[in-house]
């Protein structure tokens, strides 16, 4: 990819910074329950601090449909900043006007301050040129940490890096060159693994997937589809029939392009979507009429560990099976094992991301061994689909 602007280049000392980040967190009884988007950007936040620079946050939180709206406020999660800080984090009841500037001009070198949700005004979202002329009023200098939102172009993700001095976070800059690394310009062998529920919400990942990788492994409810287009009987397993031939011209497009498309050749299968329903394995051209298929099989666990075996490159987004359900998370624990134990050799850079994702990893303890585990769920997947994220443009060298 072409450069982009680092804090390394940047001036930092005694200038108000306008910091976005992503504190969209999950919230219960107004304490954070999940802070592994607070600990991303700590490091960023703390080398601004330690230049000299006066550290401004800008985050939107929820949907707030008509102005501000206490449910959807970002005060609680200034003390949760601060928490992980270890320093203190003041609180402004506003993102512009006179509350913002106040709170901003009262601010030392290197002290924090978290501005209220941008989304309570109407413009941010519409990247309005009067909510970004109120932001950049209130800083010097523009930092996007927060690559979650940069397939937004909004007024705090996209405006304010074009009409000031605009750099990329540490976690912005890391998340964009890991994905680079993993299909820019990445080591061949590349695979990818793609699951989850629906061929239909993946349409455009797999299309872009099948030209830029060698292999493509199709799990979860979604193979079931491809499943179906070459002939096989799917039972009650969820399936999407009015896409089986979007699923052959997929196939198609992968085999012109010398992807190989890899797809279960067994499966648990099950009569009930439950945990621990009974279950056992059958082939994939042996699933019965009252059957559904839950996760893949043995037999598929070791084709996929042949195909990463042979890579040098992983893309993973969605997981195997129903990984909420035991037994049904057995494929995607022995993949994601496996991947990450090739990982740990130095054989194999493993990029993953989206919710699920995220969540199946964790599920098999191997979250932290992977290369890169981006958090980032609609802006890593638009990456992926081979689109222009208009936060990232907007720091272009």
């Amino acid at each position: 990819m072409s450069a982009f602007r680092t804090l390394d280049s940047a001036d930092l000392k005694g200038k108000r910074v306008l910091v976005r980040v992503d504190l969209n967190l999950p919230m219960d009884g107004g304490k954070v329950t999940d802070a592994t988007r607070i600990e991303r950007i700590l490091p960023t936040l703390n080398e601004i601090s330690q230049k000299g620079g006066k550290v401004v946050l800008l985050a939107h939180f929820g949907r707030p449909k008509n102005g501000p709206d206490e449910a959807n406020s970002l005060r609680p999660v200034a003390a949760a900043v601060a928490q992980h800080l270890g320093k203190p984090v003041a609180f402004a009841s506003d993102c512009i006007g006179p509350v913002a500037a106040e709170a901003v001009n009262a601010l030392k070198d290197g002290e924090f301050l978290l501005l209220e949700n941008t989304r309570f005004h109407k413009g941010e979202e519409k990247n309005d040129p009067a909510v970004i002329d109120a932001l950049a009023a209130l800083g010097d200098v523009y930092v996007n940490d927060a690559f979650s939102a940069a397939h937004r172009a909004h007024a705090s993700t996209e405006g304010l890096a074009k009409k000031l001095p605009a750099y990329a976070g540490r976690t912005m800059q890391a998340e964009v060159e890991a994905l680079s690394k993993a299909l820019e310009n990445p080591v061949r062998p590349v695979a990818a693994v793609v699951g989850g529920a629906k061929v239909s919400t993946k349409l455009e990942l797999l299309g872009n997937l099948t030209k830029k990788v060698d292999f493509l492994i199709i799990g979860g409810g979604m193979a079931n589809t491809f499943l179906a287009a070459q002939g096989k009987k799917v039972g009650k397993s969820l399936c999407e029939h009015d896409l089986l031939d979007t699923a052959r011209d997929i196939l198609k497009t992968a085999a012109e392009n010398n992807c190989r498309i890899v797809l279960p050749v067994d499966a648990v299968v099950a009569q009930e979507f439950k945990a621990h329903a009974p279950s056992h394995v059958v082939g994939v051209d042996h699933v019965g009429d009252a059957d559904m298929i839950l996760d893949a099989g043995p037999k598929s666990v070791s084709e996929v560990e042949k195909v990463l075996a042979e890579s040098k490159t992983l893309v993973w987004n969605g997981p195997f099976g129903a990984f909420e359900l035991e037994p049904f998370d057995a494929a995607t624990n022995a993949v994601a094992k496996f991947a990450a134990r090739l990982t740990g050799e130095g054989k194999l850079l493993t990029v993953a991301g989206g919710g699920d994702t995220v969540a199946a990893l964790n599920h098999a303890g191997v979250g932290e061994k992977f290369t890169y585990v981006s958090t980032a769920g609609g802006a890593f997947l638009e990456w992926l689909e081979g689109k222009v994220l208009p936060g990232v443009e907007a720091i272009r060298a």
